[in-house]
């Protein structure tokens, strides 16, 4: 973890968040701009940077980081119907916090592109 990273300062609790749920490795909670009725992000405990950082290495806390988007879109009521899950990677495409963080997004019907 960084001492200025936005994420893991909420995940060391020095700024508060609605957690939904907490893993050894990952950690989620909800969105402060939800995009639509339910969206939680889930970010690892570790730092990394982005989708485009990960390695090998981090197979385990990618793993965690899938699992426990599942289970939060389940708990949510998205299914049986459906939710998405969404990795940003850059400035870009909307990518505002520099540590790899999976949208979890349900509730409603989602249009294509996002947004």
């Amino acid at each position: 973890m960084t001492d200025t990273c936005l994420f893991c300062r909420i995940v060391r609790g020095e700024i508060p968040s609605t957690e939904v749920l907490s893993t050894d490795r990952s950690y989620a909670f909800r969105d402060l701009n939800p995009q639509a009725p339910t969206h939680v992000l889930v970010v690892p405990r570790v730092h990394i940077t982005s989708a485009d950082d990960i390695t090998a290495a981090h197979a385990a806390d990618v793993a965690d980081l899938f699992v426990a988007g599942q289970q939060v879109a389940r708990s949510e009521g998205c299914m049986p119907d459906g939710y998405r899950l969404v990795f940003n990677v850059g400035e870009i495409s909307g990518n505002s916090v520099p540590h790899l963080h999976l949208h979890v997004l349900g509730g409603r019907r989602l249009g294509w592109p996002p947004g």
